[in-house]
């Protein structure tokens, strides 16, 4: 496969010149390993890498100490660290004898919240990377946004050879996930059990989470499924948007709305196989609406806080973004070349007071709906997002 320069490779070297540690996490194969040994070519100084998947790597570290003690000159790259999580302790111990910068660059397949010890032990001395699947600023030339909203942006299936050998590779990316790799995170629970609970998720994709419905279909408590809610997104595997409250007197409804951080996995837990049978599908519409979240928090998450909006009365918009009290824009997401707005967009736009209003499609066009609605492509509406 054809490297690709990934967005995030600046912004780590630039973190390496600073900080002693610096950490890439995200989603199993989603990319950590390529990135960090391009990095490791970059970075002004001998590189080691070690691989915590190799059993010949992690016998380098039955003596760590002392490995970490002859190699303190060179930056030493750990891959996967959350299969030694004893080791954060003695990185602390290591890099504050005298700090050095990129001493150590460590991925892991989960958040800082997940990987606790990096975050009690590391504090000021760790930058954390969250890498993302590949997102629609990335796309090479010749990859289609049809292409990547079907097959998502996890690289072996972006880049396969054809939709089938796509969903081949997903189908073992989603049974090695609830098979092993969940478990060596920490999460205790039985493959099948987590196969159906990540399908029950797919089907809530772009609605608003009914934890007692998952509950009950899978004969747990309300509060079990709100926990492994919690550790599927400090797994990178979904995210919430909690809902916007711009009048304390409104109704409005509270729950978090749910999307799985990819499509391609989306539509393969849906049993959709191609693009026809996605066109045909009931839950087009809220596919397109998690991609487009998708990738606008991909680009806007460090400058806006993000939120929908839904009152019981029947107003809604798929997102609004904000900072500090000042809300920015809104945005209604549809899957149709000549959008119409309802009377509930329109309520909420006038309720919500954005700066800006836009309807996403997926058409690169560009044009006013109305003297305060702008009708924009996703490519164009990201790149306009980019510059804002």
């Amino acid at each position: 496969m054809k490297i690709i320069k990934r967005k995030y490779q600046e912004d780590i070297l630039k973190l390496c010149s600073y900080f002693p540690i610096v950490a890439v996490i995200g989603a199993r194969q989603v990319g950590k390993t390529t990135l960090v040994k391009i990095i490791s070519r970059l970075v002004n100084k001998e590189t080691i890498y070690l691989d915590l998947e190799l059993v010949s790597d992690i016998n380098k570290l039955d003596n760590a100490e002392l490995f970490f003690k002859i190699n303190r000159d060179k930056c030493i790259i750990i891959d996967e660290i959350q299969l030694r999580p004893d080791l954060f302790p003695l990185l602390r111990a290591v890099v504050d004898i005298g700090e050095i910068n990129c001493q150590f660059i460590i991925t892991g397949s989960a958040s800082p919240k997940l990987l606790k010890q990096s975050t009690e032990s590391l504090a000021g001395r760790i930058a954390f990377v969250e890498l993302q699947p590949f997102s629609i600023d990335e796309l090479p030339e010749g990859i289609s946004v049809q292409r990547h909203w079907f097959r998502g942006g996890f690289p072996k299936a972006l880049f396969a050879i054809n939709d089938d050998v796509a969903y081949s590779w997903l189908e073992n990316f989603v049974k090695a996930y609830v098979e092993r790799d969940l478990q060596m995170l920490g999460i205790s629970a039985e493959p099948l059990f987590l196969r159906r609970f990540w399908t029950m998720l797919a089907y809530m994709h772009g609605n608003v989470i009914n934890y007692s419905t998952i509950a009950n279909s899978l004969g747990v408590t309300v509060k079990t499924i709100k926990r492994y809610v919690d550790f599927f997104e400090q797994a990178y595997l979904i995210k919430r948007v909690s809902p916007f409250f711009s009048n304390a007197k409104k109704r409005l409804i509270k729950t978090p709305k749910i999307f799985l951080n990819d499509t391609g996995i989306l539509h393969y837990l849906l049993g959709i196989k191609d693009i026809e049978m996605l066109y045909g599908n009931p839950h087009l519409g809220n596919s397109w609406e998690g991609y487009c979240v998708n990738q606008i928090v991909n680009v806007v998450k460090n400058k806006y806080d993000i939120f929908y909006y839904r009152t019981k009365d029947g107003a809604e918009c798929d997102l609004v973004l904000t900072k500090g009290h000042s809300v920015k824009i809104a945005i209604e997401i549809k899957f149709s070349s000549a959008p119409k707005l309802t009377k509930g967009n329109t309520e909420a736009f006038k309720a919500i007071g954005a700066g800006k209003n836009y309807v996403v499609i997926p058409q690169e066009d560009n044009y006013p709906l109305r003297d305060d609605v702008e009708v924009i492509g996703i490519q164009g509406f990201i790149s306009t997002l980019k510059v804002d």
